[in-house]
C-alpha cells in the first residue's frame, strides 16, 4: 500500500520554518525592533531550500503555491462567517477607511500599468501587459490573491506570473515592516503622535513575540459546544471547510456551464478559479445568513474563527514566500524593482497625505493601519496598529472590520477586470489595456470626489503639507 506524504512533508517543513523563525524573533533584537512577522521570516528561511535543495528530493515549490491558494480561500470563509462587532461605529469613519483603501488600489494599479507600458515600449517588448497589476495584487491584496490570479493567467499563455506576484507580496511585507516602523518613529519626531502613546515599543517583554513565563494570558476562544460531543474548534473548522467545499462545487458547476460557450468560456472559467477566494467569501456570507435565519449563529465563535484565520494566514504567508521562483524573478528583476520602488514612494506619501485629512480622530493610528494593509495583509496592518494601540482600545480596528466588507464589494469590479490587459497581450489591441488604465483612474476619481466631501476644507488648506496640522483639526 502506497501512502502519499507530500502534503504533510511540506507542512512539516513549513512548521519547522515557523518554529525556527519564532526562536530567532525571540532572540534577536533586530527582528523585534522592526516587528518582522514570524511567517515572513520563515518564508525567507525556506526560500533557498525550495529553490535549490528540496526539488532534488522531489518536493516542488508549486505545491506550496497551491497550498497558499487554498489557505487564502479558507481565511476568507472564516472572515465571512464572523459575526460583526456590536460596537457603535460612525459611518463616516467606515466609508473614509474604504475610500483610503480604494485610493491605494487606483494609484498602485495606475502606476503599475503605466510603468509596464513604458517597459514594453522600450526595453522589454515581450513583457505581458498585465504585469503592472501585480503591484496592487501583491501589495494591497496579499500573496494569496497575487498568486491565484497570476497563476490563472497561464490560461492566457503567461508563465510565472504567480511567482512574480508572490515576489511583489514579499516586497510589500518588507516595506510594511521597515516602512511602518520608520513612519512611527518619524511621526513621533514630527509630533504626529505623542511618544508616550507608543506603549508597545516600551514593553520589551512583548516584542519577542512570545509571552514570558508567568504573564497573564488573553482568552483566545470561547467554547460554544460541549467537548464530549464535539470540540468548538472542530465545529467551527468544519463549517469553514464545508463553506470552501460549497465554493468548489459552485465553481465546478459554473465551469461546466461556461464550457458550452467555447474557448472564451473556458478562459472565463479559469479566471473565476483564480478568484476562488471571492466565491469562498460569498458562500461564507450566505452560510452566515442561513445560520442567522435558523437562529443557530451562536454556535460560531468569533475568537475561534480568528484563530482559524490566523492559522491560515501564517501558513499562507510562509508557503507563499517559500514558493517564489528565483529563476523567474531574475528574468523580471528590472521591472519588479522599478515598479516596487516608485510604488513604495507613492504609497508612503499618498497614505499619509490622504489619511491625515479624511479622518478626524485617531488619525495617525488610522494612517498606520491603512499603510499596513496597503503593503501587506490585514494581519501585518494590525501588527503595526498594535504598536500604538496595544489592546485595540480605540475604534480603529473595529472600524476597519466594518470597512473591509464594504471595501470587498467595491473591489469586486476591480478584481474582475484585472485580465483586461491580457487581451492586449493576446490580440495586440491596446484598447483593452487603456480601458484597464481608465478603470484605475475611475477608482482614483471616485475616491477623490468623496474625499472632498468627507475632508471638507481640510482638502484645500495646507495642500503642500504632508501631514495635516493638528491645530487645524
Amino acid at each position: 500500500m502506497t501512502i502519499q506524504w507530500t502534503m504533510f512533508i511540506n507542512l512539516g517543513i513549513i512548521s519547522s520554518g515557523l518554529i525556527l523563525a519564532t526562536w530567532i524573533r525571540a532572540r534577536f533584537g533586530f527582528f523585534q525592533r522592526y516587528l518582522i512577522p514570524n511567517s515572513l521570516l520563515a518564508g525567507f528561511i525556506l526560500l533557498p531550500l525550495y529553490n535549490f535543495v528540496l526539488p532534488r528530493m522531489g518536493l516542488s515549490s508549486v505545491d506550496l503555491g497551491e497550498m497558499a491558494y487554498h489557505l487564502l480561500s479558507l481565511s476568507f470563509v472564516a472572515l465571512a462567517l464572523k459575526a460583526p462587532p456590536k460596537k457603535n461605529v460612525a459611518k463616516g469613519r467606515i466609508f473614509g477607511t474604504t475610500l483610503s483603501v480604494l485610493f491605494q488600489f487606483g494609484i498602485q494599479g495606475f502606476i503599475g500599468l503605466i510603468l509596464t507600458f513604458f517597459f514594453i515600449q522600450t526595453i522589454m517588448p515581450d513583457l505581458y501587459h498585465s504585469f503592472g497589476y501585480l503591484l496592487p495584487l501583491g501589495f494591497s491584496q496579499g500573496p494569496g490573491q497575487a498568486y491565484s490570479i497570476g497563476k490563472s493567467w497561464t490560461a492566457f499563455g503567461v508563465e510565472g506570473a504567480g511567482s512574480v506576484g508572490l515576489t511583489f507580496a514579499a516586497i510589500g511585507f518588507i516595506l510594511c515592516s521597515f516602512g511602518g516602523i520608520f513612519i512611527i518613529n518619524y511621526g513621533i519626531k514630527k509630533g504626529w503622535i505623542a511618544k508616550e502613546k507608543v506603549e508597545f515599543l516600551l514593553q520589551k517583554d512583548l516584542r519577542p513575540g512570545v509571552h514570558p513565563k508567568g504573564r497573564k494570558l488573553k482568552v483566545g476562544s470561547y467554547q460554544t459546544t460541549e467537548t464530549e460531543a464535539i470540540d468548538t474548534l472542530t465545529l467551527n473548522l468544519a463549517l469553514v471547510l464545508f463553506g470552501y467545499f460549497l465554493a468548489f462545487l459552485f465553481l465546478t458547476g459554473l465551469e461546466y456551464v461556461l464550457s458550452f460557450i467555447g474557448p472564451a468560456g473556458e478562459q472565463l472559467a479559469a479566471t473565476f478559479w483564480g478568484l476562488s477566494f471571492i466565491f469562498a467569501a460569498l458562500i461564507g456570507l450566505l452560510m452566515k445568513r442561513f445560520l442567522k435565519a435558523t437562529d443557530t449563529q451562536h454556535i460560531m465563535d468569533n475568537l475561534t474563527l480568528n484563530r482559524i484565520t490566523g492559522f491560515s494566514v501564517d501558513l499562507m504567508v510562509t508557503s507563499a514566500i517559500a514558493a517564489i521562483s528565483l529563476v523567474m524573478v531574475s528574468k523580471y528583476w528590472l521591472p519588479i524593482i522599478s515598479i516596487s520602488l516608485i510604488g513604495t514612494v507613492a504609497i508612503g506619501f499618498s497614505t499619509i497625505w490622504f489619511s491625515s485629512r479624511i479622518f478626524r480622530d485617531h488619525r495617525f493610528l488610522r494612517t498606520l493601519l491603512i499603510f499596513g494593509v496597503s503593503t501587506g495583509t490585514l494581519s501585518t496592518g494590525l501588527a503595526l496598529l498594535r504598536v500604538v494601540d496595544p489592546e485595540f482600545e480605540t475604534p480603529v480596528a473595529t472600524d476597519y472590520t466594518y470597512a473591509s466588507g464594504l471595501t470587498f464589494v467595491f473591489a469586486i469590479p476591480y478584481i474582475l477586470t484585472v485580465n483586461l490587459p491580457l487581451r492586449t497581450y493576446i490580440t495586440g489591441d491596446y484598447k483593452w489595456f487603456w480601458i484597464a488604465v481608465l478603470i484605475n483612474v475611475a477608482y482614483l476619481l471616485f475616491s477623490g470626489i468623496f474625499f472632498l466631501k468627507l475632508a471638507g476644507k481640510r482638502a484645500y488648506t495646507h495642500k503642500m503639507s504632508l501631514w495635516y496640522p493638528e491645530e487645524e483639526s
